[in-house]
């Protein structure tokens, strides 16, 4: 087992972080507030909530082996919240969000802030600052 500098465990807490933030607004979307999710909110959650335990565990053990499978999934999250989005607010793609399976289309709006910030769009951010910073990790484990 490789032992972590001081940065490479910063980094750990920032992409937890993120994770744990991310994890908690969806959260907070779906049993507070009350929006009931379509099928890629869905497959968002599935990529998203395995990353609270797997950079939870990887920071208590000091192994950044453990979660190269943040990498993939955080990877593939990027794509899928960029689709859903798509889906949202390109009007071509439009049409293909209403026959999203579930009870709520993929389409549909529950925030617009500020014009153009939706819940796939967070989701997406946030899957993007975890997989750049993951990449800082492996760069700052590569170096040492």
């Amino acid at each position: 087992m490789q032992t972590l500098t001081k940065k490479a465990e910063n980094l750990l807490l920032i992409i937890w972080v993120q994770a744990f933030v991310a994890t908690a607004g969806s959260l907070f979307y779906s049993e507070v507030v009350g929006y009931v999710p379509c099928e890629l909110c869905w497959y968002q959650r599935i990529l998203m909530y395995p990353l609270v335990v797997i950079y939870g565990v990887a920071m208590w053990k000091k192994d950044v082996k453990m979660s190269l499978a943040g990498l993939i999934l955080s990877g593939i999250g990027m794509f899928v919240s960029s689709y859903h989005y798509l889906l949202q607010k390109v009007p071509a793609f439009h049409e293909m969000g209403g026959s999203c399976g579930g009870p709520v289309p993929c389409n549909a709006i529950y925030v617009n802030y500020f014009g153009f910030i939706t819940i796939p769009f967070m989701a997406g951010v946030a899957f993007i600052v975890i997989f750049v910073l993951h990449l800082f990790l492996l760069k700052e484990m590569r170096r040492k």
